[in-house]
């Protein structure tokens, strides 16, 4: 009888035979796959550690506030939109990337916007939305891997010294003098005492070398254990126990001293300064976020937009914003991989989509990855919680975030743009030989001076084959000269 209930199925059906099991796996496969999507975004979000995670989200803001600050005084950039959108960037990038990937604004774009008046909101919005169209082609397309294969190790090497000694001494330029960030212009000599004083700025850095150090794990000096000399001498026992019990108590300070959060611990006391640096400010906030519109554009804004605005910002985001970060990355995180091509298409897609409607154009960065990484982010609950405070001040206090952040303690936000800066200039450290070095020497020099870090690419890549062929003999391979590989490797 079970045998004939089951003749009766029409198997006979080749179509029937075909669909149901089909049907039945793609579904089975739809489920899987949404699991583990779901599965590897909770990965990427978990915290760390939530102290770690909180500071680090701290490292990328002595770069965020100043430029954005700037443009929404200087050239009545939508404060409000620009956090909205930033906010949600890096949830979603903590999410795919799982380490604390940052959201900067792009800053050769905001130099030009600084500098000339006519280069207004819709210039701006212009060259973000061409910069991001053209790294969204060369990502989806695979040419952005293409030339991350073709630029050697002290190449980028020398573009993270130089971007990273470039923050280094804007930073100390923050804390020295006395900003003008609307016109970005540095004024008289910042005054040793006061609420933004050159005291301060000097005690917020020493509190964070204390406690993070150069970057290194803290050890305690004092975990080995504690021999007597004699075990029969009463009295040397004694010492030793009261000896171990002092090194006990002094091991658990330097455990609490350690695990401070110092960079957020920093941020909130410039917060409480700029209340108490300008009080009549809590009478000019207003609650609600800001009307979000669609950026007009003329044909003159398209035009300018792309030859001040995008040639001179692409290259800095192919340089910074994509090969950098993509060997920042990695080194940082050996267990995570990364692609040029993933961080182009996300670069790309930010401003494709934000810039329409007035959000600042960004990018990834290798010095706001380092900042980050120092003040001890690990994973993309880092940026993501910092995307949630962004999204939360977006919704409810709109533009009117601005004349908080600007009685903000300049020298404050140098501190933290300092440590960033050398965090990210410290990763040149693995260039061992000569020929290496000299490289990262010229990149680092040409573009310091020149201001551009696409000169300083040019002329490091000119050296670099200038040395490769001065090295190559017949009995080689072109292939071993260029990426310095032996012909077995090849």
């Amino acid at each position: 009888m079970a045998y004939e209930n089951r003749a009766s199925i029409p198997v006979s059906d080749p179509e029937a035979q075909e669909i149901t099991p089909s049907s039945s796996s793609s579904s089975v496969s739809n489920g899987l796959s949404t699991k583990v999507v779901v599965k590897k975004v909770k990965e990427n979000l978990t915290f760390d550690s939530k102290w770690g995670e909180l500071n680090g989200a701290m490292g990328d803001l002595g770069t965020y506030i100043p430029i954005v600050l700037a443009l929404t005084l200087a050239r009545d950039l939508n404060l409000g939109t620009t956090l909205i959108f930033t906010g949600v960037y890096n949830i979603i990038t903590g999410a795919i990337y799982g380490v604390p990937m940052p959201v900067q604004p792009m800053k050769s774009i905001a130099a030009q916007a600084l500098s000339d008046s006519g280069f207004g909101v819709p210039e701006i919005m212009a060259a973000g939305i061409l910069t991001g169209g053209v790294l969204f082609v060369l990502g989806v397309t695979g040419l952005m891997q293409l030339v991350y294969m073709l630029i050697p190790l002290c190449v980028v090497r020398g573009i993270q010294l130089a971007q990273g000694l470039s923050f280094a001494l804007t930073a100390v330029k923050y804390v020295r003098k006395v900003q003008d960030l609307p016109k970005s212009k540095s004024l008289d000599d910042r005054h040793w005492f006061g609420l933004d004083g050159l005291v301060l700025a000097i005690v917020c850095l020493c509190f964070i070398v204390i406690v993070n150090g150069a970057g290194e794990k803290n050890r305690g000096c004092c975990d080995g254990v504690v021999e007597s000399g004699d075990n029969n001498d009463l009295g040397a026992q004694q010492r030793d126990e009261k000896f171990a019990r002092n090194r006990t108590k002094t091991n658990r300070f330097r455990k609490v001293v350690f695990s401070l959060p110092s960079a957020f611990i920093v941020f909130v006391l410039g917060v409480v300064l700029a209340f108490i640096r300008r009080h009549e400010v809590v009478h000019e906030i207003k609650f609600g976020p800001s009307s979000i519109e669609v950026v007009k554009f003329s044909k003159h804004a398209w035009k300018k937009g792309f030859v001040k605005g995008a040639i001179p910002q692409l290259p800095l985001s192919i340089l910074n914003s994509v090969i950098a970060v993509c060997k920042l990355s990695s080194d940082l995180f050996p267990g995570k991989d990364f692609s040029v091509t993933s961080l182009s298409v996300t670069v790309g897609l930010m401003n494709l989509v934000g810039s329409w409607f007035g959000a600042m154009p960004s990018c990834h960065g290798a010095g706001g990855l380092a900042g980050q990484y120092k003040f001890g982010g690990r994973s993309g609950a880092c940026v993501a919680l910092l995307g949630t405070a962004k999204l939360l001040l977006g919704l409810v206090l709109g533009s009117s975030l601005a004349h908080i952040l600007k009685q903000f303690p300049v020298g404050i936000l140098g501190v933290l743009l300092l440590f960033a800066g050398i965090e990210l200039a410290m990763c040149c450290r693995d260039m061992n030989t000569k020929e290496d070095s000299f490289v990262v020497l010229i990149i680092t020099a040409v573009s310091l001076v020149g201001s551009s870090a696409a000169l300083g690419f040019l002329c490091g890549m000119i050296v670099y084959v200038l040395l490769r062929l001065r090295n190559w003999t017949r009995d080689k391979p072109l292939s071993t000269i260029w990426m310095q590989k032996s012909p077995e490797q090849v």
